[in-house]
C-alpha cells in the first residue's frame, strides 16, 4: 500500500519561499477591490495556486488573501475578475491575513473580501 505525501505547499505555514512567480496578472478591480491576483508554483512538487491578495490601506488589519490549485489549463486563461469567484467555488482553499487575526484556515465557499 502507498500512502500520499503530502506537499509543504498545501500547508497552513507554507512561506513565499515555497512558491515562485507562474504568471502575474492585472489588479482585479470588481467593486474598487484593486486585489493583486497571481498564479505560483510550488517549488517542490509544481503544483500550480491561485493567489488572491487585498489590503485597504485606509483601514488597519484589512489585508487578506487566499490561495486555491488551480490546473495549468485554467492558470493560463483565467482573468483577474474571474479570481475571486473560482476561489469561492473550490472544495478547499487555504486563507489568512490580518483581517483574520493573522491565523491562517481552510474552507470552502466565498470570502468577505470588502
Amino acid at each position: 500500500m502507498t500512502s500520499a505525501i503530502k506537499c509543504g505547499c498545501a500547508e497552513f505555514d507554507a512561506t513565499y519561499q515555497q512558491f515562485r512567480l507562474w504568471r502575474s496578472l492585472p489588479d482585479d478591480k470588481t467593486d474598487g477591490r484593486h486585489a493583486e491576483v497571481e498564479i505560483k508554483e510550488c517549488v517542490t512538487c509544481g503544483k500550480l495556486w491561485l493567489r488572491y491578495a487585498v489590503e485597504y490601506p485606509a483601514f488597519s488589519y484589512s489585508g487578506r488573501w487566499a490561495r486555491g490549485e488551480i490546473t495549468p489549463e485554467l492558470a493560463a486563461v483565467i482573468e483577474p475578475e474571474e479570481a475571486a469567484d473560482f476561489l469561492a467555488k473550490r472544495p478547499s482553499i487555504i486563507y489568512g491575513g490580518s483581517f483574520y487575526g493573522g491565523v491562517v484556515s481552510e474552507k470552502s465557499g466565498p470570502l468577505y473580501w470588502g
